[in-house]
């Protein structure tokens, strides 16, 4: 039996609902198999980090090598990378796999405002990472940080679509979850845009989001589905994970990537 080969660059959360856990269960969700080299080890719960362990890059390399002279991918998403010394290493290890579209998720804060991306290592993700991406999927705060101003509305996400592609990737999509009063997403392919809106569900439990979102779009790039079609199949998951979110721990529950696989096998 022959399936999609997704390979998950990113951190692990001990507490199963964001990271290499969330990646996992989402490409699975969606038919996929995931491998995985594991950037950082975080200790972590639905409350807070509670310690970051980072990975050797050599060790990082080593994991990315092991799986794709072996097994292979038909895509590859990064997430978490941590620091500088990582995100070269990665961008160096996973060239001669380019044939396979890359998603990077660029994660720099958890959603418990802990950091997760070293100042230095935003310097080396834009010069090293981005250029290589086929898309790229920053939040709000995220797209801020890579242009260096703060974005509030729509028409300043277009603004900062046009500078983030700038930067190399084929495709940005831009997250507008934080927007006030709508729950837009944008994608840019350096020629249109499109506007994914949403309703804005009512929930505290959005742990993993930004990393579900990501992984799923790098599942269906493994189906080979366009861009435009792995996106909006992205973002109807993410809206379905969201909704069935977990009331789990006493902080923010994580969202449900296996919510639409459980509402097919109940039909």
């Amino acid at each position: 039996m022959s399936i999609p080969r997704v390979l998950i660059i990113a951190g692990s959360d001990s507490g199963g609902g964001a990271g290499i856990q969330a990646d996992l269960k989402t490409v699975s969700a969606l038919g996929a198999f995931g491998m995985t080299a594991i950037t950082a080890l975080t200790a972590q719960n639905t409350t807070g980090v509670l310690g970051v362990l980072e990975i050797a890059p050599e060790f990082a390399v080593k994991q990315i090598e092991a799986c794709a002279s072996d097994i292979g991918c038909d895509a590859i998403k990064t997430g978490m990378l941590s620091n500088a010394a990582i995100v070269e290493a990665i961008a160096v290890a996973i060239s001669p796999y380019m044939s396979a579209p890359l998603v990077v998720d660029p994660v720099m804060i958890s959603k418990h405002g802990t950091p997760l991306l070293k100042p230095e290592a935003v310097v080396a993700l834009k010069s090293k990472l981005l250029p290589m991406a086929t898309v790229v999927t920053p939040n709000l705060h995220e797209a801020g940080a890579l242009i260096g101003r703060e974005i509030t509305t729509l028409s300043e996400m277009k603004e900062a679509a046009r500078a983030i592609l700038d930067l190399g990737p084929k495709n940005v999509v831009i997250k507008g979850g934080h927007l006030v009063n709508v729950a837009a997403d944008l994608l840019y392919d350096g020629r249109e845009f499109t506007v994914f809106n949403a309703e804005r569900i009512d929930s505290k439990d959005t742990h993993g989001t930004g990393c579900v979102f990501a992984s799923a779009i790098a599942a269906q790039l493994a189906h080979k589905k366009t861009v435009l079609e792995s996106v909006t199949a992205a973002k109807q998951f993410i809206t379905e994970a969201i909704r069935s979110g977990l009331r789990i721990g006493e902080g923010y529950g994580p969202v449900n990537p296996m919510a639409m696989l459980y509402r097919k096998a109940e039909m």
